[in-house]
Parts: structure tokens; sequence; C-alpha cells
């Protein structure tokens, strides 16, 4: 079996008895056994409880009995998010281990699919870092180069991914964390809609954070799509629902569309050279394939807004799921848990108001100047493993340039609701993978997914693996 094969193709080889669940998880848990120690992916494993679920699903098939779309696939789970049964310490010293009670509702919906959960994958403690470090099970190396971040916040679903120790992974995005990790494996990261995945509890200002997945393919993400974004009866808001399932649409003639070009920073940070490069082949492409593809200069937030995202949506987030023990916490979280003590409620609500305002002046663009906006994931290379959290530490009350340049393209999205992906289309001269990043219109993830996977027949970029982990 390829453990770094698509995730459909392994549940169509369960489902047809080619290989069976069982083979796969013990596949995933060999290659977890030989690998994970060095790259620190996953920091919680339950593999008795991997191997049980593979010989129900087994059984399932024997019996002829109605199999979900992923029936048979393992998939970790972010230490962010809670599975009954499992501990969620979000990466944190401050948070207890004790297991938790009750799933996320994405959880649920893996499990209707026919998921096996396999693991928790590591994050940033409480997910508020752009990589994947913490005082509690250590930093995730990136599998292209053990020296350098996998980003974060679901730097150790990517890793895990790109290594082939899972087909596909969980994670979640607030400001960038399924993007930016894509970008640093050479994987694929969609971030959903605003709304578009229900969730028990939307934090970061209403819906700024969205639950999703890191792949190596294109209709893996479409799939996994259809699964996890099914109606929440009980939730506030709802996207709309698509015209048909997202999997049909890669290999689907996007159109000639309007692809907007944005290679400057929106926060006026320096793009690395290769970042841009990145950004060009891909424009390239997309013009051979009859897409018109112009620079443009569009309507961004204002430093104000985006400064408050920072300052006071952020730490806020911290109370949504608090310290057990904030004095463990790390500097930077400890600072933002005092800071937010001082913001009172009417200085939270002008900046609601003033994100939602600046957010419809913006998202008016699309399908009236473009269709899709096209930008580099990153504005840097992925960085080395410790620099961006000390500097964190050591200027906590100040953003600083290695953490602003890994979400200057990605955060946007998180305050307008808008789809994005990134997509590995280029290898730097010192064999790291560089993303590049599509906005779509609201609630437009068909043209994403259409388009991304044009891209990928183009590129191959399933192909390219670590050469440490083939």
């Amino acid at each position: 079996m390829n453990p770094f094969g698509s995730a459909v193709t392994i549940a169509e080889a369960v489902r047809s008895r080619r290989v069976s669940a069982s083979e796969v998880a013990e596949t995933y848990l060999d290659r977890i056994d030989r690998y994970n120690d060095e790259l620190n992916a996953l920091v919680w494993r339950n593999d008795d409880e991997v191997r049980a679920a593979a010989k129900a699903a087994d059984q399932a098939v024997a019996a002829g009995r109605d199999l979900g779309p992923l029936h048979g696939v393992p998939l970790p789970i972010k230490d962010l998010t809670s599975v009954a049964g499992q501990p969620n310490t979000m990466g944190s010293l401050g948070v207890r281990d004790t297991p938790r009670t009750e799933n996320e509702l994405i959880v649920d919906l893996l499990l209707d699919a026919g998921c096996i959960l396999m693991g928790r994958s590591n994050s940033p403690e409480m997910g508020t870092m752009t990589v994947t470090e913490n005082p509690r099970y250590g930093p995730t190396a990136n599998p292209w180069d053990l020296d350098r971040s996998p980003a974060g916040s679901s730097g150790g679903a990517a890793a895990a991914v790109a290594a082939g120790l899972a087909p596909v992974a969980h994670g979640n995005d607030g400001g960038g964390s399924l993007r930016t990790p894509a970008s640093a494996c050479g994987l694929v990261g969609l971030k959903p809609s605003r709304a578009r995945v229900p969730q028990r509890v939307q934090s970061w200002w209403e819906y700024g954070t969205t639950e999703g997945v890191i792949t190596r393919y294109v209709q893996d993400a479409a799939v996994i799509l259809d699964v996890i974004s099914r109606p929440d009866p009980h939730g506030w808001f709802q996207a709309p629902r698509p015209e048909r399932p997202f999997a049909g649409e890669p290999g689907t003639d996007p159109g000639r569309l309007r692809i907007g070009l944005l290679l400057d920073a929106p926060t006026g940070l320096p793009v690395d050279p290769e970042c841009v490069n990145a950004a060009m082949a891909a424009a390239t492409l997309l013009e051979g394939m009859g897409h018109d593809v112009h620079p443009v200069a569009p309507e961004l937030l204002s430093p104000e807004a985006a400064q408050s995202y920072v300052d006071i949506v952020i730490p806020a987030s911290l109370y949504v799921h608090p310290f057990d023990d904030p004095d463990l916490a790390e500097p930077y979280n400890r600072h933002r848990w005092e800071r937010i003590k001082d913001v009172h409620a009417g200085e939270y609500a002008q900046m609601a108001a003033r994100l939602q305002i600046e957010s419809r002046r913006i998202v008016a663009q699309w399908r009236r100047d473009f269709d899709v906006l096209l930008t580099p994931t990153m504005a840097c290379q992925p960085p080395p493993l410790g620099l961006v959290v000390e500097e964190a530490n050591r200027h906590f009350a100040t953003a600083q340039p290695s953490a602003l340049l890994m979400v200057s393209f990605t955060l946007l999205c998180n305050i307008t609701g808008q789809p994005a992906i990134s997509v590995p289309v280029h290898i730097a001269p010192n064999g790291l993978p560089i993303g590049v990043q599509f906005i779509g219109a609201p609630f437009d993830e068909a043209t994403l997914l259409r388009l991304a996977a044009a891209l990928e027949t183009e590129v191959a970029w399933p192909e390219a693996v670590p050469t440490r982990f083939r």
C-alpha cells in the first residue's frame, strides 16, 4: 500500500477488499513508529483503539453494510480539538490532560464518514502562534528540512501527511493555520468559508476560526469538505449550500477566470523572492490555461483593523477555552491573557463593527474586479525551529516580523470569512516547497477546487515526497 496515496483511493480499496482497513492502519502505525520521534508530529497515540476500529471497519465491509466515503481511512486530530475519552491539552502545560467528555462536531462528522481517529497532532499553545512548538511536547520538525518549522498552528498535521504518517489530517485555521503549514510542507490546505463547517463554539471574533483538513490531493480536500460541511440544525449561522457536491468540482472546467495577482504583503513587510517566484510560476501556468491574470492593488484591511484582530481578538480567544493554570502558559500568551483584561466591552464592540464594515467593502471586489485573488501563501520560507517562539517570548508585547511574515497574506480571509486554498507549485533552490494562495469570493469553494485541481494536473505535486521519508 502506498502511504502517500489519496484518502479517496484508500477508501475505495478498502470497500473493494483490495486491502483491509487493518492493513492500512498497520502501514501508518508502522511509519509512525519509524519516523515520529524525529518529527514529533503526533503527541498522543491510541494504537489499540486504531486497531480495534480498523477490525470493526473490516467486519462492516464483510457484512455488506453501508459504508461512508472515507471508510477505513486513518486520520489524526489536532491537539486543539476535543474527542471524547482523549486529552486535549491545547499544547499547553497550563491545561490539564483530563480526558474530554464530548466530541467537537467535526469529529462526529469524520467518524460518520468512516474515518478512524489515529492519535493527536502537535500544535502551538492554544493555537496562537505561527509555528508548531510548545514546552509541553516540544517542536515539530518539517519533513523537508528537520531544522525548519512546518509552520502552524496545524504543523503537526502537515508534518504527518508530508512524511506519510497519515493520508490526511484534521486541522483548523484562525489566521492561516491550514494554509501556511500546507505551504511549508508541500501540501494542500483549504480554509472553508465562514460557517461552512459547524462548530460548537465559534471563536476568534465569531467564526474567525474554521475547521478543516490538510491533504496531498485536491480530490481529498473536496470529498472531505462534503463530509464536514453537513448542515448544523442547531447552529446560529449556516453557509449557503453548494449547487452540487464539492467532490464533483475537481476536473470540472472553471471557465476563463479573471485572476488578480497580489505580490506585495498587506503588512508592508518584504516578500522573499522565492515566494514571489512561486506566485509568478502559478500565474504563468494559469495564463497558459487561458485565464486572465493581471496585477491588482485591492482594498484590504486598514492597519488599525488588522492590529485590533491581533491585539484584541486573539488574546480574547484565550478565554473561550481558558487555561487551568495561566501561570504555566508561555510568556507571549501570559501577556495576552493579562493584556485583554484592560480592554472593555465597548472597545471589543467597536472593533467588531469596524471589521464587519471593512469586510463588506473588501469582499465586494470579488466578481466585480476579479474572480480569484492569487498571492504567495507566506511572505517567507519556513523559518528555523525555535526562532519565531523565541522572538515572541522575548518581545511578547509587540508582534515580531518573523511571525507576521508567515500570515501576511493569509490573515485577511479569517476576518472576511472568504474561502482560500494553498497549493504547492514551487520548490526553492534549497529544496523547500513554496505554496501559493487562491482567495475566492464568499462561499465559492467550488471555483478554488476547480482551479487547484487544474494546477495539480500541471505540477503533479503529489509525487513530490521528502527524500528521507520515501
